[in-house]
């Protein structure tokens, strides 16, 4: 499945080289816009991740995802939630084995999770030691979930999921389906306690994103055209995801009907944030306007449903280039860094070089620093 993802994320850029539209002058800046100041690796992190992918001190537990959404726990722990997932030992060498489905002994799951706590991370994963499943176990053999964001509902985890169906035998029988919404209790989170339909029915993936503001949680999605990629608005009063759902139209104000949610904007990725930031709210992703983009930026609003404007290059990932391309930037802002932190993802386009080097597919934090 890495391959698939991997082979998907391939075509849909290559795609994009002739479909992408040309790029409109930018915008001006919105008058709630924070002054960027700039961005650095954030090293803790990245050398977290790094230390515990590489420790074989269990040979069950995270070698390397992406996806990469977290939330602060209210006992301080952070949880960190993953897509598709590499799980077992890395060779001395770097290297890891190849998956058990090609004779190798690397376990490979559709999703997961990880808990940080004072510095130190733990894998978790449904199933047992012996035989991991994802923690959002698909239906049957031709299902599979991949995680969107999270957030926390009364004490309860809630995360977003999309479920994507086989429905023929060939390389590219395959579709993105219906989101789902999957509730965890905080002391046990191996297996959801429930899982829930979310609105399915305009083509739009939620949630790349989620946002608490005021009396409501903004979920922010994706409808994907491969380029262009437009950005919608929806939200919900309260904390959970289950209640009420109100879209935002193309007038500005909102329905009950997801088939009046407007395209707000292209741009974003799959992946993306909006944040909440001083007076304004900053949305950040990467640049979807360009083929292989290494360029993570944002753009500004004085309100979470934007317009959204002022275009700035906050960080070019250095690691793109050849085989590699980096994706899905997007902000975690519980999660303590010298200003802002950032994480984006890392992939080859060959699937060998998974197999020949672990650090490639592991998540990338950076510290980005507004005034």
């Amino acid at each position: 499945m890495a391959r698939l993802r991997a082979a998907l994320l391939s075509l849909v850029l290559a795609l994009s080289t002739l479909t992408a539209l040309p790029q409109p002058v930018a915008a001006a800046a919105s008058d709630c816009a924070p002054a960027f100041q700039g961005s650095s690796v954030n090293q803790r992190l990245t050398t977290l991740f790094t230390t515990y992918g590489d420790d074989n001190s269990r040979l069950d537990d995270w070698t390397g995802a992406d996806g990469t959404y977290s939330v602060r726990l209210p006992n301080g722990r952070e949880l960190w939630v993953f897509s598709d997932t590499f799980l077992g030992q890395v060779n001395p060498d770097g290297s890891r084995p190849p998956v058990v489905e090609e004779g190798g002994t690397t376990v490979f799951l559709n999703n997961s999770f990880a808990v940080e706590r004072d510095g130190r991370l733990r894998t978790i994963t449904g199933g047992t030691s012996q035989a991991p499943k994802a923690v959002m176990p698909p239906r049957d053999q031709n299902h599979w979930y991949w995680a969107g964001d999270v957030t926390l509902a009364g004490g309860i985890v809630e995360v977003t999921y999309q479920e994507y169906e086989r429905f023929g035998p060939g390389a590219w029988d395959w579709r993105w389906h219906r989101n789902v919404v999957a509730r965890f209790p905080q002391g046990r989170l191996d297996r959801p306690l429930s899982v829930h339909d979310l609105p399915s029915g305009n083509g739009v993936a939620w949630a790349s994103g989620i946002l608490k503001d005021g009396r409501h949680t903004y979920v922010y999605g994706v409808e994907d055209h491969g380029s262009p990629k437009y950005m919608h608005v929806a939200r919900v009063k309260g904390d959970s995801l289950l209640g009420a759902w109100e879209f935002l139209t193309a007038d500005g104000t909102w329905s009950p009907d997801e088939a009046d949610s407007a395209r707000v904007m292209d741009g974003v990725a799959n992946e993306y944030s909006v944040t909440k930031i001083g007076d304004g709210y900053v949305l950040i992703t990467h640049d979807t306007t360009e083929v292989l983009s290494a360029r993570i930026v944002a753009y500004s609003s004085c309100s979470p449903t934007g317009p959204f404007t002022g275009k700035q290059l906050l960080y070019t990932t250095p690691e793109t280039g050849g085989n590699i391309f980096t994706y899905n930037a997007h902000a975690h802002p519980a999660v303590d860094g010298d200003g802002l932190v950032v994480s984006y993802n890392v992939n080859s386009f060959v699937n060998t070089d998974h197999y020949r080097d672990v650090s490639i597919y592991r998540p990338r934090f950076i510290d980005v620093r507004f005034g």
